[in-house]
């Protein structure tokens, strides 16, 4: 009972092309090929996220270095501000020796002179108090000591300031 009927004609020769044992055999390099993408997917996605891991931790240590470079650029700048000040650049002029310039004159396109040039005035003792800390009766100018006249020895401030009266030699 365990016997095939045998094929005869067209089916027998179709049994001969396409045997029926052989489906078993067709299926393991199918099972092999679908294993092989799907192992390769997968060892291409971890190489992937690997990849784009690395980037972030780049990118992180990128905007630290940004916000650290922005930072010492903010410092810097303030450094320039405090030194392009009025103030700081009228006392660093006053201590290399300069004085406020006098009345400027201007020339025309045609040559004649406009204005009258004036000398610059001589510097007051005071010139390192600000104006605003100075009391009325000092506002006024008042004569620079002469080389060997004794002056004081620290700078005058607001709350020692009394009205001046100028030194006399040989006291």
């Amino acid at each position: 009972m365990s016997r095939k009927p045998e094929l005869r004609g067209r089916a027998a020769r179709l049994a001969r092309i396409f045997p029926v044992n052989r489906g078993q055999a067709a299926r393991t390099p199918f099972v092999l090929l679908v294993v092989l993408l799907l192992g390769g997917g997968l060892i291409g996605l971890l190489m992937l996220n690997s990849a784009l891991s690395e980037g972030a931790f780049q990118r992180e240590d990128l905007r630290r270095d940004t916000k650290n470079l922005t930072d010492e650029e903010q410092a810097l700048q303030q450094d320039i501000d405090a030194y392009s000040a009025p103030d700081a650049l009228q006392r660093r002029a006053r201590e290399l020796g300069m004085v406020p310039g006098g009345d400027p004159a201007f020339l025309a396109p045609d040559g004649t002179v406009k204005g009258a040039p004036s000398a610059a005035p001589e510097p007051s003792p005071y010139t390192d108090v600000p104006a605003v800390l100075l009391p009325p009766e000092l506002l006024t100018a008042t004569p620079y000591p002469t080389p060997g006249t004794p002056t004081e020895t620290a700078p005058p401030t607001a709350t020692t300031l009394q009205p001046s009266t100028p030194p006399t030699p040989g006291r």
